[in-house]
């Protein structure tokens, strides 16, 4: 197939279009490079320079047979201070590639969406059919395009699956996290055993958890791009799906840290700050959802397998 990925210079984007082009399709990138790294965009794919909004006229008369959306801003704490950032970038954006889709007749997309529409759920392990209570504007805009593509699958005019992820580590044939700046506890623990970073900070060690720190989902990028994979092939005409990605079960920080000092024998400075509004103690995924109508499950579920890819790229990078 003729697959156009949004977002194709970032970190999960790249490996989707990786392993899309791994697999036999052909793959156009459209990506503004204001986050992604023009070297992450794999050889063999196109890539269309400047924003989703303007894909109507970047895209020209090309033609393809299925879309996966991962272009998006992403960081919590800008969303907050910067709300009008994320309902233009995620959502205006959003609709505006839809357009552009719908009028190319385009089938099928694939949309990156998160588990922050959640909030702080009222149980877990988080399935589909939870209440949607999102405490930041980056989870609300993600809800919005889902109920979005909801409107417009009702509407018979595309197919869609909305993929809503947990926490992601790992690295897959060189491609890691480079975000910057970096928000995410295993990337930021390895820079710290690096010695690029002076430790980090854990926000709370009173939660009603196994050792007082939040406990949370992670999900090997590899996998995740599998499930994009299984996605793009099971979407129906004019239906909109909803699935959870995790592994289904939980680490706490403490936890993960520990990992990464094992797999990097690196000792790690750790400092204990308050607690994070917003933060739920546990937040774990069910993927049964997943599994059943779509055939994935976690082929890489153990921490030190992520986090051995995601150091060995970090070490090859700062060879460099």
């Amino acid at each position: 197939m003729r697959i156009l990925v949004s977002g194709g210079a970032g970190y999960i984007g790249s490996v989707v279009a990786t392993r899309l082009l791994e697999i036999g399709h052909e793959v156009t990138v459209i990506d503004d490079l204001s986050t992604g790294h023009r070297d992450a965009v794999p050889d063999g794919a196109r890539l269309v320079l400047g924003r989703v909004h303007d894909a109507g006229s970047l895209l020209g008369d090309e033609r393809f047979d299925g879309a996966v959306h991962l272009a998006a801003s992403s960081l919590v704490g800008e969303s907050i201070e910067n709300p009008e950032k994320y309902w233009e970038n995620n959502v205006v954006g959003t609709r505006r590639l839809l357009d552009a889709l719908e009028a190319r007749g385009v089938p099928r997309i694939v949309f990156s969406s998160t588990a922050a529409v959640y909030g702080e759920p009222e149980r877990v392990p988080v399935d589909e059919g939870a209440s949607a209570h999102p405490v930041n504007p980056y989870g609300e805009s993600k809800l919005a395009v889902d109920e979005m593509l909801a409107g417009d699958g009702a509407a018979g005019r595309i197919g869609a699956v909305s993929l809503r992820y947990f926490n992601v580590a790992g690295a897959y044939r060189g491609r890691g996290e480079r975000h910057d700046p970096e928000t995410h506890l295993v990337p930021i623990a390895l820079q710290a055993a690096l010695g690029t970073r002076r430790g980090l900070v854990v926000y709370g060690d009173d939660y009603p958890t196994r050792d007082g720190t939040c406990v949370r989902d992670y999900i090997h990028v590899a996998d995740l791009a599998e499930a994009h994979l299984g996605a793009l092939c099971s979407i129906g005409a004019g239906a909109h799906r909803v699935y959870n990605l995790g592994n289904g079960a939980g680490f706490t920080v403490r936890e993960v840290i520990a990992a990464v000092e094992a797999v990097t024998g690196a000792a790690i400075a750790v400092t204990v700050s308050g607690r994070r509004a917003g933060d739920p103690a546990v937040l774990v995924a069910s993927s049964a959802r997943a599994q059943d109508e779509l055939g994935w499950r976690p082929e890489r579920p153990t921490l030190d397998e992520m986090i051995r890819d995601a150091w060995d790229v970090l070490r090859a990078r700062g060879s460099r």
